[in-house]
């Protein structure tokens, strides 16, 4: 066990005022070079063996060649995986309960203002308009989730416990307790039985633009809107845009809720502001707490450092 601490670099672009107040009580006995600190700019990396990123600068690993393991400041890491330079050391991602509960905050409150009509409602209202619309219980629809790893299965949960019937689908089986799952080969079934699709998947060559036109005319219809919802806090290389707004309008679609896009911030004359029945929030499903990712990352170093392997590795092939 090495007897001074390996130096840690912090490449986050997050709230810069957060990042630092989170680093005032975080990592401490380690020297931390902060990035966004206009005074580290031309800080020395070649000594720092730990690296924390989103959307790190491009020159991060060339400045530091001697890391020993990357953390991702984020449950996507698509975004690292891509990063030039990227070394062949341990990629952890970022599992926290606060990140779970707030994905599956999200996730729950689509569903409900889809069920309960809240667009439709919230129109009305700057029409001046009083008028009652049918209202089904949770029970006769059923959410299909595309994704079960923490964040799909955390989601599945709640979305049950709320009274919707819920299946799942993963590419590899996953079981969890009272809700059906698929995996890749029975992926049309799932979806014929889906009238709230939900994606929480991380990006892969197998899942960039798999949300599109034709994935959207296997879903239910049978619901009680006649058309299925399309739900999506994944990654937004996974969505075709224009499918979606055309699915919408032309009714294959019921309305749909997006929090990640192929291009962020969404382009301002995107249709999918003003579509009717969309719902678009700013990537903001679950922005990552920056003193829990320190946590997280400091818990792993600790681990490794102790001759422990690091959780939640990264597997670099399937991209997740």
């Amino acid at each position: 066990m090495p007897s001074v601490k390996a130096p840690i670099v912090i490449d986050l672009k997050f709230n810069a005022d957060e990042v630092r107040s989170a680093l005032v009580h975080a990592f401490p006995g380690r020297e931390v070079v902060n990035r966004a600190d206009p005074a580290h700019a031309a800080r020395d990396l070649s000594q720092a063996r730990y690296a924390v990123v989103w959307k790190s600068q491009p020159d991060l690993f060339d400045r530091a060649p001697n890391l020993e393991a990357v953390f991702s400041g984020g449950a996507g890491v698509d975004h690292v995986l891509t990063l030039p330079g990227l070394p062949d050391v341990p990629l952890i991602r970022f599992v926290d309960p606060t990140l779970t509960t707030r994905m599956s905050e999200w996730v729950v409150l689509q569903c409900l203002l889809h069920l309960r009509q809240h667009v439709a409602y919230e129109e009305q209202a700057r029409q001046g308009i009083w008028a009652e619309r049918p209202q089904p219980e949770a029970r006769e629809l059923t959410v299909g989730v595309m994704g079960l790893g923490v964040l799909g299965q955390d989601a599945a949960r709640k979305l049950a416990t709320m009274g919707f019937t819920v299946i799942g689908w993963s590419r590899r089986q996953k079981t969890i307790e009272g809700i059906e799952t698929y995996d890749e080969n029975g992926l049309d079934a799932f979806l014929a039985r889906t009238d709230i699709l939900v994606g929480l998947l991380p990006l892969t060559a197998q899942t960039r633009g798999l949300f599109d036109t034709a994935l959207f005319a296997k879903l239910s219809r049978r619901g009680p809107f006649s058309a299925p919802v399309f739900i999506n806090a994944g990654r937004g290389g996974s969505q075709v845009e224009a499918d979606i707004v055309a699915s919408v309008r032309s009714g294959v679609l019921h309305g749909a809720s997006l929090d990640v896009f192929s291009t962020e911030p969404l382009d301002a004359d995107s249709p999918l502001w003003t579509l009717p029945n969309v719902i678009v929030t700013p990537h903001a499903a679950a922005a990552s707490d920056v003193r829990a990712l320190f946590r997280h990352v400091e818990t792993q170093i600790e681990r490794h450092e102790s001759g422990l392997p690091f959780e939640h590795l990264v597997d670099r092939t399937a991209g997740y």
